[in-house]
């Protein structure tokens, strides 16, 4: 099927920058589709879980006690198992398990993540789990775009893309934002602004906005009230007010992942069971405060227009940071994105309810500060400003809310980022050992393990060696360190020419006296075979030394050979080349054309050219073509009135035709003379 629509593309002759607006036109659709197919779910799932013909918060606080308190643990009975034994990405909040896809693995996603994700998420909400529809949501339209560069085989650079594209269109689709969810995906998901992602992601947001506004209206995700700003003095308030929204932002980051440390690593009990406890200490809650309860959209529109008393507001920020928490941490589906957003209202509601009583004449009604932190919140939690400005910007379309807006979402930011280094979403990256904010080096190295870089030829001596011929060995040696080692092969120490130095004056009297075990350093720093190089290189950076012995994980002290500094180098090098020659050549080779030649190492090249005249109608094997011009054939691409089949590694009977083109490597000289011939 896949070789069909391949066909299809190459046919129609797609230049890659046409390809790319085609594939982004699909990913919006579908994403979009997506997104008002879990809204669909997550309503039909509320209606039958708090059935009424009022709002939904009032129909969950007209529910009897023990249906509060029982119904998300039921839920989260239901979801533990299908997590757990269909999709383990679907847990949490999914945001950081879309950006280590982009980091670590190309932007390869499982495509079943995204139905487990909408059944689980879905789910948890419509039962009651304190949690957001939008995270979900980027998951699934994230998961759409991996699936469909994975059905293109595209390359990874392409791919990430193509995920950022999906990100994208599921926060378009999301509140109807199509600027907020293309700035989403580039300084959240891709953290580039680069014109080659920035273009298609605009288009999916585009397209998924539309699919949102045809099955749904234009509709508004809250009913915002009009914005005023009674006087210049105001801007001081919405700067305190960021510095707010960045301490409960911090506070927010800080019980969420300590709820995930508790529910993960504290409490014993089988993993798909645990979002069930989640679920039944939410609805303990709920029986009070309803209001924690699900997306909690309706709360925030009470904050909004003013109906929320200001106790109550500040009671529902530390209640919901716990229910959220606890829904996560235990394992339940959902997003921050709405937590955040209903967070941001009730600081705002408390905040604009203060000053308004204290400064009524200067300052506006408490659902102005209630929307502008909102924002604050998003901006504190997620440490991305500029989406967050726009977010409430397009909920608004009023420029007028502008200014306090960049003043509360920029202090809360800054204040945000030195109370937490981490945002919401790299905090879990960085528990995960991987550090977004190293650069890619980083993370290259980390994926380069000790085990495929080590050497098995290493020098050792024997503990119970003399002085005379340790001096000997270390003198004569070829390595700067030796490994002392017992009678089981097991090491016990290392010696380097430093520690033979202050000995040598009395070698004569030492000769007989010492033995190696008696010079080695018996502090020995070793690394294990499955470690990656970045903790290689760190041990040896933090120790000042050029190489460690390498030791199996299984039987402890048994050295398996050295690792060193070059060696390590040399392979990060040879990665970040592969890396390079694979994503531009696979970029290429999808496309009907290949325009433009992939270099690498240097004065050689991969080209696609069409067979010579007198290559046609002869064998591989008959026209030698590595003995007598000096490349290799390593791709045939056959293009008939079917289409293009690629034939990889062809066979040395393989019969070229006119209809072919080949795929040569080689040095770029040789190539041109073979260019030349065709």
């Amino acid at each position: 099927m896949s070789s069909r629509v391949l066909s299809l593309v190459e046919r129609a002759k797609m230049t890659e920058h046409t390809f790319m607006v085609f594939v982004a036109i699909i990913i919006g659709v579908l994403a979009g589709f997506g997104a008002v197919i879990i809204r669909a779910m997550i309503k039909a799932i509320s209606d039958f879980s708090f059935p009424g013909s009022k709002s939904l918060l009032e129909n969950i606080t007209a529910a009897p006690w023990y249906i509060k308190l029982l119904l998300p643990a039921l839920g989260g009975l239901v979801v533990g198992p299908i997590i757990y034994f269909f999709a383990k990405e679907a847990k949490g909040h999914g945001v950081p398990e879309v950006m280590q896809s982009v980091i670590m693995k190309g932007g390869k996603i499982r495509p079943r993540v995204a139905i487990v994700k909408a059944v689980t998420s879905a789910i948890t909400i419509g039962t009651g789990g304190s949690v957001g529809r939008e995270g979900p949501i980027v998951q699934i339209g994230s998961s759409i775009g991996s699936s469909i560069a994975q059905f293109f085989r595209v390359s990874s650079n392409r791919t990430k893309t193509f995920v950022g594209c999906g990100a994208a269109a599921g926060i378009a689709a999301a509140f109807n934002a199509p600027i907020a969810g293309a700035l989403f995906a580039v300084e959240i998901i891709m953290r580039d602004f680069a014109f080659a992602h920035f273009s298609p992601i605009v288009i999916a947001s585009v397209m998924a906005t539309v699919i949102s506004h045809h099955y749904e209206g234009n509709f508004a995700a809250f009913q915002v009230p009009v914005y005023h700003m009674v006087s210049p003095y105001e801007l001081i308030f919405y700067g305190i007010l960021g510095i707010v929204c960045a301490v409960v932002s911090f506070i927010f980051i800080k019980v969420l992942y300590f709820s995930e440390d508790f529910f993960d690593e504290r409490l014993k009990m089988p993993e798909y069971l645990k979002p069930a406890l989640g679920g039944l200490i939410i609805g303990a809650i709920a029986i009070g405060f309803p209001e924690v309860m699900g997306i909690g959209y309706d709360t925030i529109n009470n904050a909004l227009h003013g109906r929320m008393i200001w106790y109550i507001a500040l009671s529902l920020i530390l209640l919901k940071i716990f229910a959220t928490s606890i829904t996560l941490g235990s394992g339940g589906s959902g997003g921050i994105f709405a937590p955040s957003l209903f967070l941001g209202a009730m600081v705002g509601c408390a905040f604009g309810w203060l000053v308004n009583n204290f400064y009524p004449e200067i300052t506006a009604q408490q659902g102005a500060y209630a929307l502008v932190a909102m924002g604050g919140l998003v901006a504190g939690t997620t440490h991305a400003p500029i989406t967050a400005i726009i977010i409430v910007f397009e909920l608004t379309n009023d420029y007028k809310i502008i200014l306090p807006l960049m003043i509360t979402c920029i202090l809360s930011t800054i204040f945000s980022s030195r109370f937490s280094r981490e945002s919401i979403y790299t905090l879990k990256l960085l528990l995960r050992n991987i550090n977004i904010k190293d650069g890619s080096e980083v993370n290259i190295m980390k994926s380069i393990f000790v085990k495929d870089v080590y050497s098995n030829q290493f020098e050792s001596i024997p503990e119970s060696t003399k002085f005379d011929d340790v001096v000997n060995y270390v003198i004569s040696g070829k390595v700067p360190y030796f490994i002392v080692v017992d009678k089981k092969d097991t090491a016990t120490g290392i010696i380097s020419l430093n520690d033979i130095n202050e000995q040598l004056f009395d070698r004569d009297v030492l000769q007989n006296l010492l033995i190696a075990k008696d010079i080695a350093n018996s502090d020995l720093i070793t690394i294990s075979s499955e470690d990656n190089c970045q903790k290689a290189l760190d041990e040896m950076a933090a120790n000042d030394l050029e190489g460690l012995p390498v030791v199996n994980p299984g039987k402890t002290g048994k050295v398996l050979g050295m690792i060193w500094r070059k060696d390590i180098l040399d392979a990060y090098n040879k990665e970040v080349e592969r890396r390079d020659i694979t994503s531009a050549f696979a970029s290429k080779i999808t496309m009907k054309n290949i325009n433009g030649d992939v270099h690498f190492t240097e004065g050689h090249a991969i080209v696609e050219i069409p067979p010579p005249v007198n290559f046609i109608g002869k064998s591989i094997k008959e026209l030698n073509i590595r003995a007598k011009y000096g490349v290799d054939v390593i791709l045939i691409r056959s293009n008939t009135e079917q289409g293009s089949k690629i034939k990889a590694i062809p066979s040395p009977d393989y019969i070229i035709s006119f209809n072919d083109s080949l795929v040569i490597a080689g040095e770029i000289g040789k190539i041109n003379m073979l260019k030349s011939m065709t």
